[in-house]
């Protein structure tokens, strides 16, 4: 009897144990050794979906006894599908100036699993090429051979800085789900660095060895998606990014190596293309000076010289802080990157007598601007600076021919901007904003004809970003597309008599007129079905994910006024109308009404939204998404009209 018990307390025990043990930790291989069950697999485990998956990023960062900084980089992907077969297309940039960085030992491979065995084919040195991105970086550029749904491409390589402040940031997550990524440093004693993580995921490994080396692993870490309105993605990425802080000699002083935005700019005042281009003499800029000084009001020389940049220059696309090759030699070309036009714009309204200071700034695209990492690596273009006063400034960017002098480029909104008044030695940061609601107001008088068919005309006005919106719309697309555009791809709707106004003038809103045709579906004999959502923009809600992993930065605040007058045909009756609402988010930063009546044979409904802020945390979503479920329906609410 006590022998039973014995076995049958070792069983539960044994029971107890095997629930309690949790799935083992992913780990990275070393080159070339591969398990077959992951040549075997056939999806992502925990993101099915997945066209391939990362297996193991393993990053190691330790010194030479030159204090140079190596990274060596050891990365696995498992190819799914053919549409994961561009991963196999690789270009590591780096920054090659100097020979401050550069890339050694680079070996990668394709393996897959031929008729039950394991088949490697290596990628050919000869078709492994450095290319020239501009004269300050380079790229490592190859692609794997043999690529195809199942096989599994590794490589790796290091990365040799030459300076002690270019620590390599390090990003856990990226657009591929990633099953393991482990960085490994080791930091001598003599250095320190400032770490600015965004890390939301726990560790699997967080521990430091008897050899100092520090490790930091995390597993199953989901791919990053593009949603709505979301910011960067290198801002929304798992990642830690080093800053050097100090360098310690004993026996001696200990130098603050942590930039300061005083010494960021004095720096680039003195970087010949950036602070030794803001002076430079252009052919011709006399005749472009004088007529500005000639102008009454600053507004007015602003306005002229922005445009006669924007109308002249031509962007090569390329953002820059720096230019290539010369301000006065883009100016003869009439074209440049972001730095070159935008120094241009600079050098042309100081030269005119306005006060005036060159600003780097981040897009969108490359993230916001963290005021407490002062570092020139954070900006990625620059613009003109206007203070006018304490609470109106410009910031001009003549990169784009739809921009307006008046409106800071909404892709440098809800940053910090640097400016430089080298003059008085102030280094400073502004954040760059759009406080005022952007309004959009759109007017529909229309008829509803028996035979099921809606007739009528459209008032549009669009101001400031709107307007920027449906002017390069249209320049760009041409007059079909933009048609489709605007009736949102409803092939029952037809536009006509299209006309435009003050297109070109900066300061009245764009003024769109035009005349339509609509097919009533749905409708009958008996019965008429419509909606008055036409012409707004608003037709398809973008917030129908059940889940949000950002933040929805929309950039500015928009305000729209909707409103519709519709004659109701003789000989029928309104059978179902929305009722008038009013509602609220709970925290009252987003408004939405309706108004309907009827008034002498004819149906009024009047939409208003205002939102009174222009950034919503992923935290609110659910709240947010809930809201926005409820205004599109009624946005789109139909009206009955019944015979008789």
């Amino acid at each position: 009897m006590k022998k039973f018990f014995s076995l049958l307390l070792l069983g539960s025990l044994a029971i107890t144990a095997n629930a309690q043990t949790t799935a083992p930790v992913p780990t990275a291989q070393s080159f070339g050794k591969v398990d077959k069950a992951d040549l075997e697999m056939t999806k992502c485990d925990f993101e099915p979906d997945a066209n391939a998956e990362i297996l193991f990023d393993k990053g190691d960062t330790y010194f030479d006894t030159q204090y140079n900084i190596n990274t060596d980089r050891h990365k696995r992907i498992k190819i799914f599908n053919d549409n994961g077969k561009d991963e196999a297309n690789i270009r590591i940039k780096y920054y090659s100036a100097n020979r401050s960085q550069y890339i050694t030992g680079l070996q990668a491979q394709t393996i897959n699993l031929t008729n039950g065995a394991i088949e490697i084919i290596k990628v050919d040195k000869k078709q492994i090429f450095t290319e020239a991105v501009d004269k300050y970086y380079s790229a490592l550029v190859f692609s794997f051979p043999n690529v195809k749904p199942g096989c599994i491409i590794e490589y790796k390589y290091r990365l040799t800085s030459a300076s002690v402040s270019d620590f390599p940031d390090w990003y856990f997550q990226s657009d591929l789900p990633t099953r393991y990524s482990e960085l490994d440093t080791n930091i001598p004693d003599i250095l320190t660095y400032k770490r600015l993580p965004n890390l939301h995921s726990p560790y699997v490994v967080d521990k430091t060895s008897s050899s100092n080396t520090h490790t930091e692993a995390m597993a199953n870490i989901p791919s990053l998606k593009d949603e709505p309105y979301m910011d960067a993605r290198n801002d929304n990425s798992e990642r830690i990014l080093f800053q050097l802080l100090s360098i310690r000699i004993p026996g001696y002083f200990m130098p603050n190596f942590q930039d300061s935005w005083k010494k960021v700019g004095e720096n680039r005042i003195n970087n010949e293309d950036f602070g030794g281009q803001l002076n430079r003499k252009l052919a011709g800029e006399e005749l472009i000076i004088n007529k500005a000084k000639a102008l009454k009001t600053n507004d007015e020389k602003i306005a002229y010289v922005f445009n006669e940049v924007k109308n002249t220059m031509k962007w090569n696309d390329s953002y820059d802080i720096s230019s290539t090759d010369g301000t006065p030699k883009a100016w003869e070309k009439k074209v440049g990157n972001s730095a070159e036009i935008n120094i241009i714009l600079y050098h042309l309204l100081k030269k005119s007598g306005l006060t005036v200071y060159p600003m780097m700034v981040s897009t969108r695209t490359n993230g916001r601007i963290n005021p407490s990492y002062p570092s020139v690596y954070q900006f990625n273009s620059m613009i003109a600076y206007i203070p006018v006063d304490s609470a109106k400034y410009y910031a001009l960017d003549a990169t784009s021919k739809y921009n307006l002098y008046n409106k800071v480029p909404d892709n440098f909104l809800n940053s910090f901007g640097f400016y430089i008044d080298d003059t008085n030695k102030i280094y400073d940061l502004s954040f760059l904003q759009e406080p005022e609601p952007v309004r959009q107001v759109v007017l529909l008088n229309a008829e509803i004809k028996p035979d099921g068919k809606m007739s009528g005309s459209a008032d549009i006005s669009s101001f400031s970003y709107n307007k920027i919106r449906y002017t390069k719309k249209f320049k760009t697309d041409g007059e079909k597309k933009y048609n489709d555009y605007l009736r949102e791809d409803n092939n029952n709707l037809k536009i006509s008599e299209l006309t435009f106004e003050n297109m070109d003038i900066d300061t009245l809103p764009l003024r769109q007129k035009l005349s339509f045709n609509l097919d009533l579906t749905g409708s009958d004999d008996n019965y008429i079905y419509f909606n008055s959502n036409l012409f707004t923009g608003l037709k398809t809600n973008p917030f129908l994910a059940e889940n949000r992993f950002t933040d929805i930065d929309f950039g500015y605040r928009d305000n729209y006024a909707i409103t519709g007058i519709f004659k109701i045909p003789a000989g029928y009756k309104i059978d179902a109308m929305p009722k008038s609402i009013s509602m609220a988010i709970p925290d009252g930063t987003v408004v939405f009404k309706r108004l309907v009546a009827e008034q002498e044979g004819s149906i009024m409904v009047r939409f208003s939204i205002d939102h009174k802020k222009s950034m919503y945390f992923k935290e609110n979503y659910p709240e947010f998404r809930e809201f926005c479920k409820k205004m599109y329906d009624m946005l789109n609410e139909q009206i009955v009209l019944k015979k008789g």
